[in-house]
């Protein structure tokens, strides 16, 4: 297994290098990410290239066996770069364009910037392609960090051919965004416009088609690198830095698709006291290639800009990064080696503190370094056990965030609360697309599908007929792949499927609460009822029976949730939304109709995960808490960190974690 640091030998003296290459060494370091932000170190001059820097860096790590990840440095333009050509600046939604001085300023789509960044890409393609301690390459940096859509002239134009290559007529175009209204009908290809802010509001179909242009200009500006590596350094690898769950101005399942491999970047710091959250974007990236991933970009110490974050605790750069393996991360790469002593990142801390003392967190890394070192490869390349598969969609997320539909509603939050239901009882989830294989999976929830294609509806309706359970929430089917309202009855194409029409609906909004009864024998506890908010579907059952009814508001009796039989499976459709109470009664009750069991029982705070391989199951068990939990392991085990055996009732240590296998 990779581990290791990304490294900035640019930052620090010459002489300084041999330390911090035998510091890595003892800490078992065998991988370090370079150059992602070193333009000007590589290009001080247009044309005028200097490697001789890094190379001698690379040589020096070799020689204590650490291999390396090139970065392309394009997220980083240079001064002359940026001074010679001005055109290659992004313009913000207000019409001004960004000035020089920070980072990923440049706008994917232009041409001349473009031109730029595979000149630069092939010199170091050419240079490093037979480098004996180069295994691959990181393209670019956190691709749409700061400024994800570019509003220049390059742009504007740009999106007028994008939309002519979609809709292939101004007729056809005008039908799909219902130009009609207001007067919008457009006569030339070149009248369409891009949604500056110095309109109040903008056509939805128009927006939400100008988000997919903005992402596909980021996958297509990655393919042109993808396009000279693969052709000048077949044997390396290729991937890029993703930035998780919480992250949704690009379709991540596009950028994926032409990568070897997803890796991203997990700073938990900000949820640490909800390990849902860190899992959940986890699952995202591994559900992005259906495949395990590396994290780029692991938490190594206190993060912040102006300010910073709370001290890590004793135990906690170890936690994460195990909590990182436990989800299918294959390589551990932590930010950054030593904390930097200047500019804007100086107060993000790294494994050596500023003066490059090695001291609490580097101990930390060292202890993992060398529980690494003995399992091995035994873990490189375990599959997540399937159970239940949560369907999200980059098309509703950009949706939702033009048009929220309620005050306050949020879909991550959404999507977050459903997946910690599941997390907290212990059933592995993953997250696919809608276009998904959802064949390996007794349960499929989409808390929502707003923006509806057909091509999705025939995939959920083979599983559903083939036997399995779905999970489908409010507002859903009520738009179609153009973003217009559809002219049918909600949820649309959806509605022979769940067996109702919604025939009304109620936007309540957070401040606003209200509540649903469950019907009798559908959730263990007394308390049948439970607190909603948000979104009230009024539905009308078709062919559906009735799982829980409103208690409150004008509707009380109304039913609320229902369930369809349909071909071998069933469909079930919740018409509302809430927070952990609903979810968690919900994903109870669910998981008993799939026949989902816990990987293993554990207190709350204490988190479960499986990977597999060789017909070997491995569990990881991860107290998140700062007090000693007590666990029941129901067979003999033997905990492959520590090589002691475990059965019964055993005590976890704050911020500890157990590797168990079957003895």
């Amino acid at each position: 297994m990779y581990y290791g640091a990304d490294y900035y030998p640019e930052h620090w003296p010459r002489e300084r290098w041999a330390t911090d290459a035998q510091l890595m060494q003892d800490a078992r370091i065998n991988l370090v990410r370079l150059a992602e932000f070193s333009w000007a170190k590589l290009e001080p001059y247009e044309g005028c290239y200097d490697f001789s820097w890094l190379d001698e860096a690379l040589d020096l790590l070799g020689k204590h066996g650490i291999r390396a990840i090139l970065g392309t440095p394009t997220a980083a333009p240079p001064a002359w770069l940026c001074q010679q050509y001005p055109e290659i600046m992004a313009v913000e939604r207000d019409g001004r364009r960004v000035t020089f001085g920070m980072r990923r300023q440049y706008c994917p789509t232009n041409e001349t910037y473009r031109a730029l960044s595979k000149r630069i890409v092939t010199a170091m393609a050419e240079h490093y392609a037979s480098h004996p301690n180069v295994v691959g390459w990181q393209i670019d940096n956190e691709f749409g960090g700061h400024l994800a859509r570019c509003y220049c002239p390059s742009c504007l134009r740009a999106f007028q051919e994008w939309a002519r290559a979609r809709y292939g007529s101004l007729e056809a175009l005008n039908e799909a965004w219902g130009t009609v209204f207001w007067s919008h009908t457009y006569t030339s290809w070149s009248q369409i416009p891009l949604p500056w802010s110095t309109t109040p509001v903008s056509n939805p179909c128009l927006e939400l088609d100008f988000w997919r242009f903005a992402s596909d200009q980021w996958v297509s500006y990655q393919q042109e690198q993808v396009n000279i590596l693969r052709a000048l350094c077949p044997e390396h690898s290729i991937t890029t830095n993703f930035m998780g769950f919480g992250f949704q101005d690009i379709n991540y399942y596009d950028l994926a698709r032409p990568l070897d491999f997803v890796a991203w970047d997990n700073y938990p710091v900000g949820t640490a006291n909800d390990p849902a959250a860190a899992a959940l974007s986890h699952a995202t990236m591994r559900g992005l290639k259906n495949m395990s991933f590396w994290v780029m970009e692991q938490q190594a110490g206190p993060s912040g800009w102006q300010t910073m974050s709370r001290a890590l605790k004793p135990g906690q750069i170890r936690l994460w990064a195990y909590q990182s393996i436990a989800h299918g991360a294959d390589a551990i790469v932590f930010f950054r080696w030593r904390s930097c002593q200047f500019n804007t990142e100086e107060y993000w801390h790294g494994i050596l503190d500023h003066d490059g003392q090695p001291r609490r967190r580097y101990a930390e890394v060292r202890q993992m370094g060398q529980e690494l070192a003995r399992l091995g490869d035994r873990l490189v390349g375990a599959n997540s056990p399937k159970a239940v598969a949560m369907v999200f969609s980059y098309d509703d997320s950009f949706a939702f965030r033009l048009q929220p539909n309620a005050v306050g509603f949020s879909y991550p939050e959404l999507f977050l609360n459903y997946f910690r239901a599941f997390h907290r009882l212990g059933i592995p989830v993953d997250v696919v697309s809608p276009e998904a294989d959802l064949s390996p999976y007794r349960l499929v929830i989409a808390p929502t599908l707003y923006v509806l294609h057909q091509s999705w509806v025939a995939n959920l309706r083979r599983y559903v007929e083939d036997g399995g359970t779905l999970v489908i929430g409010a507002r859903s089917g009520v738009k179609d792949a153009s973003n217009r309202v559809v002219n049918m009855p909600l949820p649309g194409l959806l509605r022979e499927l769940c067996g109702i029409e919604v025939s009304e609906y109620d936007a309540l909004g957070r401040a606003v609460g209200s509540a649903i009864r469950f019907e009798p024998g559908v959730i263990e506890s007394a308390e049948v009822l439970c607190p909603i908010h948000t979104w009230c579907d009024i539905i009308d059952p078709l062919e559906a029976e009735v799982i829980a009814r409103y208690a409150e508001e004008y509707y009380a009796g109304q039913p609320a949730i229902t369930r369809n039989r349909f071909g071998k499976g069933s469909v079930v459709y919740v018409g509302v939304m809430g927070g952990n109470q609903l979810c968690g009664a919900l994903a109870a009750w669910l998981s008993r109709q799939a026949q989902l069991r816990p990987l293993l029982a554990t207190p709350e705070g204490v988190e479960v995960v499986a990977r597999e391989r060789d017909g070997i199951t491995y569990l990881f068990v991860l107290n998140h808490t700062d007090t000693e939990q007590i666990i029941e392991v129901p067979y003999p085990c033997t905990d492959l960190i520590s090589e002691r055996r475990y059965e019964g009732r055993c005590p976890l240590p704050a911020r500890e974690v157990l590797i168990l296998v079957a003895s």
